[in-house]
Order: C-alpha cells, then sequence, then structure tokens
C-alpha cells in the first residue's frame, strides 16, 4: 500500500513531467521481463526523434534496498527521493542514475497562495542522468506504455460513472474495503461512513419538508375553496 509520501511523489513528479512536455503514466510493466517501472515519460523531440525517460520513486532507505528490479531502460533514468533519503544514499547512487528531490511546499506558503497548486511539492536536479541506448524494443515498450495509458483512462471513466457500475452486492463489498481508511475513532468529524449516514439524513429531512410544504399548500388551497362554498351567494338574497 502506497504512503501518502509515496502518493505526494508521484503527483510532484506528473506535474513535472506534464510542464516538460512529456505524456507520462504510472506503473507500466517492461518488455522481456524488465519489472515494472515506477513512472515512464515519452517526449516527441522531432517528427523521428522520441526519448524516454524512467523514474524510480523511493521514500525509505529500506525501500531503497530492495530486491524488487530497477527498470532503468530509458534514454534517460532517475531517482526521485526526498532530501534526506538522498543524503543518506547519495554514495550509492550509480553514476549514469540522475536523481530528483522532492520537497514538499510549505503550509502557510500554500496558504498565501494566490493561484492553486497542482502538487503538493516541487522537484529539483540533484545529479543529471546520462543518456543511453534504449535497452528494450521500442515497438514493445510503446505498446506497453498506450497499454497502461487506457488503463488510467478506464479508470477515470469508471470514477466519473460513480456507483452506477456496482451491483448493489460489489458496492457492499467496495465500501467495505475503505472500512480501514474511511473510519476513524479517534476523529469523528473526518469519518466516510458518518458523513455518508449524516448526508443521507439530511437529504431524508430535505425531502420530508418540501413534501411537507407542498401538502400544507394544498391543504390551504383547499381550506379557502371550502371557505368560499360556504359563504352565502348575495345575489340570491336580492
Amino acid at each position: 500500500m502506497k504512503t501518502k509520501l509515496t502518493k505526494d511523489l508521484e503527483k510532484t513528479l506528473y506535474q513535472y513531467c506534464y510542464e516538460q512536455g512529456s505524456y507520462v503514466v504510472e506503473e507500466v510493466s517492461m518488455p522481456d521481463k524488465k519489472g515494472i517501472v515506477d513512472t515512464l515519460s515519452y517526449q516527441q523531440l522531432t517528427d523521428d526523434q522520441v526519448e524516454w525517460r524512467c523514474y524510480e520513486l523511493k521514500v525509505t532507505k529500506a525501500d531503497f534496498h530492495s530486491h524488487a528490479k530497477l527498470s532503468f531502460i530509458g534514454n534517460y533514468n532517475y531517482f526521485v527521493l526526498p532530501q534526506k533519503l538522498y543524503q543518506e544514499v547519495s554514495d550509492e547512487i550509480p553514476s549514469q542514475i540522475g536523481v530528483l528531490i522532492y520537497r514538499a511546499f510549505d503550509k502557510k506558503a500554500i496558504e498565501a497562495s494566490q493561484q492553486t497548486l497542482r502538487a503538493p511539492g516541487f522537484l529539483t536536479i540533484a545529479k543529471k542522468a546520462q543518456y543511453q541506448e534504449l535497452q528494450v524494443d521500442e515497438q514493445k515498450l510503446t505498446s506497453r506504455f498506450v497499454a497502461s495509458l487506457f488503463r488510467e483512462v478506464d479508470k477515470a471513466k469508471k470514477v466519473e460513472k460513480g456507483l452506477q457500475l456496482y451491483f448493489d452486492d460489489r458496492l457492499f463489498k467496495e465500501l467495505k474495503k475503505r472500512t480501514k481508511s474511511g473510519y476513524d475513532v479517534y476523529s469523528p468529524d473526518h469519518n466516510l461512513y458518518d458523513r455518508f449516514v449524516e448526508e443521507l439524513r439530511d437529504e431524508a429531512i430535505e425531502a420530508l419538508q418540501d413534501e411537507l410544504d407542498a401538502r400544507n399548500e394544498e391543504y390551504q388551497a383547499l381550506k379557502l375553496q371550502l371557505q368560499e362554498l360556504k359563504q352565502p351567494n348575495l345575489e340570491d338574497k336580492i
């Protein structure tokens, strides 16, 4: 399960690549059993020249020393690290691998900013990557890149369609998956389920109030008609 820091690095790296004019996607399976790269970017330099960059995100020393395969198969390859971790492992980074350092924005600076920040932090180049020839067949890599992009589009469309995608039993299972993150006994004001129940209750009260107002309006109209019928006809008396 990804930590908050890992997610912050992902968001910041995505924005960084976007600002560089690159197409980017996370978690791409490499051809020829070269592992899974955390983030892969594709940039069209000219009509016949493409540049591939691979990024591996690490947030702890144990994560950095993990036995998971590093998929540095791109033309340029980088570690993306918090400042503290970089200071701890800088001597272990191969000379051809670049390093991007992540720094979170200060909370006061975020509050004072007049623009909406698109990422929780920013990246600086601590070490430049050296160019290398692509280590896999480019056509195969392009196919994997497109497949990963489709995966993300499909996820986004499912989010947009919302709950209508689920049958009741599936929806119940999906809600149960969120029990751990969605309910915190120490922070009752921020619980997903309490908010859900409260909103449903408020909506039900509002709907009942609207119905009661409509019924009361009908009652007053009927009451007025009844009073008019009971009044004596002055023309008949004359």
